[in-house]
């Protein structure tokens, strides 16, 4: 592709919103998913608060530090639909999923339930603790391309046994950007004796959540994705009845504390040690920024993404010739696409690469277990336009001409 073509493509790709955050202009970012990206006027309030804390460190961590985090918990614990005392702030949601791991006890025998779309971090969690106590990590294979959310629960409920003592289950999958039908996996799950613990890494502000109702009995997420919040912000959902058994991964003061206004599990994960809880602090901001870029607030704003991620999907499933892999309903504001078969021989890093370092696109490439053998994951948040998805389908049949397809 010449330069003007790219140069007359990115002109159409300005949206109104593009300006609210530091995003590069010359660089097309359809990868919001990965890593997330935070307003400007949300870093800017952080910068405040990070000048508040260094004016005067004394006083931020004795006097203020502790009303501003219980503030941010209280604003969070609404929006996620939980109470505010079965919350805690952790640095990402891999942190959450390895702070439950690492806390529970397991004996030789025991089975661990997960499944084949589980991210790679929290499938090395629980190999490592299956390593160190003799538990056994059991995998469901959840087929994909599906046609129905219910292979997926026929899929998990079909590996429980009796040995079985927890399911460690995505809400929204990374590498398939599918939403698990998760309430249901949840009830089902619960009737048969197993608790769960969910990894929502994508889940907060991609979609609505109410923890109480999904009734997993630890749930963790991410608020520097979806939410936009700074990096390094981050939850953990402990159900009321096993608060006892849950331990941050560093010990701390809370471990010994005399206090009796707060629970054991509050005074243990607030403070770890001296860092920047700037971040945790952010939260509301960015859930009120977010809700006020559209007039409808946060149910506008997921429902704009999701619709924008569904035209993109279809767009660019008819510009590489291949089938959504899977039904609308389980797509939020990811989708992925099957990279067609005369890439298949290419790693999936080149394709990331040169997306990158030829055309200015930045996409997740990503590997599959089966046919097909690479995705390509989109994401969809309100700076994204339509004209994007529509100069990544240019470039990637420019691909494919060159590979000979």
């Amino acid at each position: 592709m010449k330069d003007k073509d790219r140069v007359s493509y990115l002109s159409l790709q300005t949206s109104d919103f593009k300006d609210l955050w530091l995003l590069d202009p010359k660089v097309t970012f359809l990868n919001h998913g990965s890593f997330g990206a935070c307003p400007i006027a949300v870093l800017s309030f952080q910068q405040q608060l990070r000048s508040q804390l260094e004016q005067e460190p004394l006083r931020f961590f004795t006097r203020e530090w502790e009303p501003l985090l219980d503030g941010a918990k209280t604003k969070l614990a609404a929006f996620v639909g939980a109470d505010v005392e079965d919350l805690v702030f952790v640095p990402n949601a891999t942190t959450g999923v390895n702070t439950v791991l690492r806390s529970l006890i397991f004996h030789p025998g025991d089975e661990i339930l997960t499944t084949n779309h589980e991210y790679n971090a929290c499938r090395n969690a629980l190999d490592f603790i299956a390593s160190r106590t003799g538990a056994h990590v059991v995998v469901a294979q959840i087929p994909f391309p599906l046609d129905s959310p219910q292979q997926v629960v026929e899929a998990v409920i079909e590996r429980v046994s009796p040995k079985t003592r927890l399911a460690l289950l995505d809400h929204v999958t990374s590498q398939t950007a599918l939403i698990f039908p998760l309430q249901e996996l949840v009830q089902q799950l619960q009737a048969r004796g197993v608790d769960t613990l969910v990894d929502g890494a994508h889940a907060p502000g991609m979609i609505p959540l109410n923890l109480r109702e999904i009734g997993a009995t630890y749930y963790t997420g991410n608020c520097h994705k979806w939410l936009c919040a700074p990096k390094g912000a981050a939850f953990l959902y402990v159900r009321r009845d096993k608060h006892s058994e849950i331990r941050p991964l560093t010990i701390s003061h809370g471990a010994n504390s005399s206090r009796t206004d707060k629970s054991r599990l509050q005074l243990e994960f607030d403070w770890m040690g001296t860092d920047d809880p700037t971040a945790y602090m952010c939260v509301p901001e960015a859930i009120a920024f977010l809700g006020s870029l559209l007039p409808g607030g946060w149910d506008e704003l997921r429902q704009h993404n999701r619709q924008l991620a569904l035209q993109a999907r279809q767009l660019l499933c008819e510009t590489l010739e291949v089938l959504p892999p899977c039904p609308d309903e389980m797509i939020g504001s990811m989708a992925v696409v099957p990279m067609p078969i005369v890439l298949e021989n290419r790693n999936f890093i080149s394709i990331r690469d040169e997306l990158f370092d030829r055309f200015s696109i930045q996409v997740q490439v990503v590997p599959w277990q089966e046919a097909p053998k690479l995705l390509l994951r989109i994401s969809a948040q309100i700076y994204n336009t339509i004209e994007e998805y529509e100069y990544l389908g240019k470039v990637l049949r420019e691909l494919i001409a060159e590979s000979g397809g």
